[in-house]
């Protein structure tokens, strides 16, 4: 028996292969006379493959989240968490999440004896991404609202003004332990964060995350990956205060 750690990240996926930010985590690696590579994929939002095939087919599970896939010449079809997808050898197709919300999924691949790999063709077009889920002019709402977060604060707070900061964050590069004189709230534009409250699990924010860093209590992690992070932070301040964060020693 072999137990591997989630990474909580993940690599990011080769741009040829994808449009849009995605990370993928081996699972299961062909060894010892095995002939079955498992991989779990996590697409960002609007994330997708180029169309491609494989010389035996594939299975996706969705484990989290909302996607779509198609094969050539069908609809778009969306998929859902507990879902599960079946290509047929050399069939052309495409996956990824859905517009507004992520989506993983384990991608079970038979390898072939000769070692072939898959073919890539052309990046899944805007159009072809929509396709099947355009609705009639008449049935489109003019204003959508979705509520991302709801976090009471520990304490009430007489808030005067509200600075919002763009912050971007290097490759590989981690914030280090630290904490805020007042609360924080922030949303991820484009690239990727391990996000982690001291004493808390940690999780990985992609484009369209929001979080939460409370006043005075202690961010063991906030660590760009491979391709970096922006984001917009909304400091929370009274009359009279600056935002302000200290770094800590671990």
């Amino acid at each position: 028996m072999r137990i591997t750690r989630s990474s909580a990240t993940g690599a990011a996926a080769p741009a040829q292969w994808f449009t849009g930010d995605a990370w993928i985590e081996p699972v299961a690696e062909p060894e010892g006379g095995a002939r079955t590579q498992i991989d779990s994929v996590r697409f960002a939002p609007g994330g997708r493959t180029v169309w491609h095939r494989h010389p035996l087919g594939q299975v996706l599970v969705v484990t989290e989240g909302t996607g779509r896939v198609q094969r050539r010449g069908g609809p778009v079809e969306t998929i859902h968490a507990g879902d599960t997808v079946h290509i047929a050898p050399g069939e052309w197709h495409w996956h990824g999440a859905a517009p507004t919300v992520p989506m993983t999924h384990l991608a079970i691949e038979p390898i072939p004896d000769d070692g072939a790999a898959p073919e890539t063709g052309a990046p899944v077009t805007d159009g072809e991404y929509r396709d099947g889920h355009l609705a009639d002019a008449e049935d489109i709402p003019p204003i959508t609202r979705s509520v991302l977060l709801d976090q009471l604060l520990p304490a009430p707070r007489s808030t005067h003004r509200v600075e919002v900061r763009r912050i971007t964050i290097a490759p590989g590069h981690a914030a280090g332990l630290h904490v805020h004189n007042g609360p924080v709230f922030g949303s991820i534009e484009k690239g990727s964060a391990v996000y982690q409250i001291d004493g808390e699990a940690a999780s990985v924010l992609g484009p369209g995350d929001v979080f939460y860093e409370p006043e005075d209590v202690r961010i063991a992690r906030f660590d760009a990956q491979d391709e970096g992070v922006t984001f917009l932070g909304y400091f929370l301040l009274g009359a009279d205060e600056t935002a302000a964060i200290e770094f800590l020693d671990s």
